[in-house]
């Protein structure tokens, strides 16, 4: 991958995320209420309320003069002034329209573009960075309301974009854990079933893949039937962010005790799973069999 195309995947996401979690501490250390510090800056307590949340995308002049009521050293300062810029700047992500990409979950592939390390529990499918074409557009076309013609091959296209991180010189780690159902839904057909197991098997080999499969037999384990993913980041400073989906939309938890459970709960998955080897000598046999 080149280098251009490494710079477009920094995800002005993580950097608005980087900023607007700066900011709600410099409020924090100096003991201050937004309705003590808004006035301060000629704002309203809500606008300031929707800066620190994300709700309102923050730019470099704002961030330029809250660090200035807070006193903040200029080199601190203007670190999140240019974190704040890049923020600014579109992820290769946004050049897909609304219908091809939800506003909700465009915020999760900006996050996932820079993860270093992703953790997918997946109950009933296959975890959307392993599926092959043929399964993605199979499932897609299930979808109601239908897609359109030119909107399935637009998320085709994402599809790969997002895949191709497990094929750059630094790739994303992948660990994931599908439980048996998952591999037992006979999507599109024996043919496109057995070819998705099949690949699933081959990506299995890959250094800085791990799959894991939870079987029937596992019986009641964590979080069965809540399907959910946990993107870590290689800057220590970026918490992990747990994200689920339903059927009309998402979540992304921050909470520091929930994202914990989420830890707690993916670690519990992977004792309770098939090691690596044998889980790939599962989806083998499986794959035969069909």
């Amino acid at each position: 991958m080149s280098g251009q195309d490494e710079a477009e995947r920094i995800s002005p996401t993580v950097r608005l995320r980087k900023v607007t979690r700066r900011i709600r501490q410099w409020r924090s250390e100096a003991g201050l209420p937004l309705e003590e510090v808004a006035p301060r800056l000629g704002w309203s307590k809500s606008k300031l309320g929707r800066y620190e949340t994300g709700d309102t995308p923050i730019g470099p002049a704002e961030v330029m003069a809250i660090a200035t009521v807070f006193g903040i050293p200029e080199e601190e300062r203007e670190h999140y002034v240019g974190l704040a810029f890049q923020a600014r700047q579109k992820g290769w992500w946004q050049r897909y329209g609304a219908s091809t990409l939800a506003s909700n979950f465009a915020e999760y592939v900006g996050l996932e573009s820079e993860a270093g390390h992703v953790r997918e529990f997946a109950s009933d499918l296959i975890p959307g960075l392993l599926q092959t074409e043929n399964y993605a557009t199979d499932l897609m076309n299930a979808w109601i309301p239908r897609a359109s013609p030119t909107v399935t091959r637009e998320r085709a296209d994402l599809r790969r974009q997002r895949q191709q991180r497990l094929h750059d010189e630094q790739p994303v780690q992948l660990s994931t854990v599908i439980h048996e159902s998952g591999l037992r839904q006979l999507v599109g057909g024996t043919d496109v079933m057995r070819e998705q197991l099949e690949h699933l098997v081959t990506m299995s080999e890959l250094p800085h893949v791990t799959l894991q499969v939870l079987p029937f037999d596992a019986g009641a384990v964590p979080a069965l039937g809540a399907p959910f993913i946990i993107l870590s980041f290689p800057d220590q400073e970026d918490p992990d962010v747990p994200f689920a989906d339903y059927l009309t939309g998402c979540v992304y938890i921050e909470d520091e005790d929930e994202v914990e459970s989420y830890n707690l709960n993916y670690s519990a998955l992977e004792q309770a799973a098939l090691a690596p080897a044998d889980s790939a000598e599962f989806i083998t046999k499986l794959a035969g069999e069909l």
